[in-house]
């Protein structure tokens, strides 16, 4: 990042159009209203754009800032066009990302997932950060402008912080992270009461797909120190999904003792999405990639691939050895 280039840019354009990646997670979404946040301070304009909705509990974070859905039957507006949590235009989905691509304004990408591709004009790359948020932290830090970071940037920023860290229990977790974190609640940031959005709000179905998942769909491979889980579209239908409800259960795999690498399937109408997550020397996002249309972090991967249930299963019981 060239930092004059990036200030002059963000000083001269008023209309801000800030976008996030499908299936917005803790630290889109803290991404989004942090830098809506900072706009907002700023005296700018600014428009949330989101590919997909984003799931109910992470709706609340989103009151007091312009968001919508992507249409295609909309012309949206702006100067600046930012690309935050994503580091391809890919991520956004088929339709999103053709409108993305043939944007003519300028791009600023805040990223911290490896192996960006060049879809900005300005990117800013971070893979060291633990979360985007820290990301943006750094971002104002270079401006100058960590002054302009208030109660609402600061609640965006932790969000992000916490959601990606795992609440900080993950190795990409530093000690400017906790200095970050340090600072934002010296600005009187309620940190536990995100916490609690995020962790300590489920619905009895909620609660017992989550117990289902465990109890009934867990596979466990001790040769291997691998755990799979899953989840067909009719055990979804059964306990009345909502978006956000298998968040986090691949990590209990990784709770169990012995093992070192989980995977979590869930079935959805176009095909079969895949979250892997491991810890100590073993990584994810190399093999996500090659086999499951996917990638991520070395710790933390996503994949997809468009076949069901079953198919996808043998597929990647086939693999354990190369996993």
């Amino acid at each position: 990042m060239t930092p004059n280039l990036l200030s002059s840019t963000l000083e001269s354009q008023q209309n801000w159009l800030i976008t996030t990646h499908k299936g917005p997670d803790g630290d889109a979404v803290g991404s989004v209203v942090a830098w809506a946040a900072y706009a907002k301070r700023c005296g700018k304009d600014h428009l949330i754009l989101f590919p997909d909705q984003p799931a109910a509990y992470l709706c609340p974070f989103l009151e007091g800032y312009n968001w919508e859905v992507f249409t295609t039957d909309k012309d949206y507006k702006g100067d600046l066009l930012f690309a935050l949590d994503y580091n391809s235009s890919s991520r956004l989905g088929e339709e999103m990302s053709v409108w993305f691509d043939s944007q003519t304004l300028i791009k600023v990408m805040f990223d911290h997932h490896p192996n960006p591709a060049d879809f900005v004009q300005i990117p800013v790359s971070i893979p060291t950060s633990c979360s985007t948020t820290e990301v943006i932290y750094r971002v104002l830090e270079d401006l100058g402008q960590r002054d302009q970071i208030d109660i609402h940037v600061a609640k965006g920023l932790y969000l992000g912080l916490l959601t990606d860290t795992g609440s900080f229990r993950f190795p990409s977790v530093s000690a400017q992270t906790h200095r970050m974190a340090a600072h934002l609640l010296d600005l009187g940031l309620e940190h536990h009461l995100i916490h609690e959005a995020i962790y300590d709000v489920n619905s009895v179905t909620r609660l017992q797909l989550r117990g289902y998942a465990i109890a009934e769909k867990l596979q466990l491979f001790p040769n291997y120190r691998i755990g799979i889980m899953s989840l067909s579209k009719d055990d979804l239908k059964r306990f009345d999904y909502q978006k956000g409800d298998t968040e986090g259960l691949v990590n209990v795999i990784l709770s169990i003792e012995g093992y070192d690498l989980g995977v979590f399937l869930m079935e959805t109408e176009d095909g079969v999405k895949l979250s892997f997550r491991s810890k100590g020397q073993r990584f994810v996002n190399t093999f996500a990639q090659a086999h499951f249309n996917g990638g991520g972090h070395q710790y933390a991967a996503g994949g997809f691939l468009a076949a069901d249930l079953k198919t996808t299963l043998a597929k990647l019981e086939s693999l354990l050895v190369e996993m």
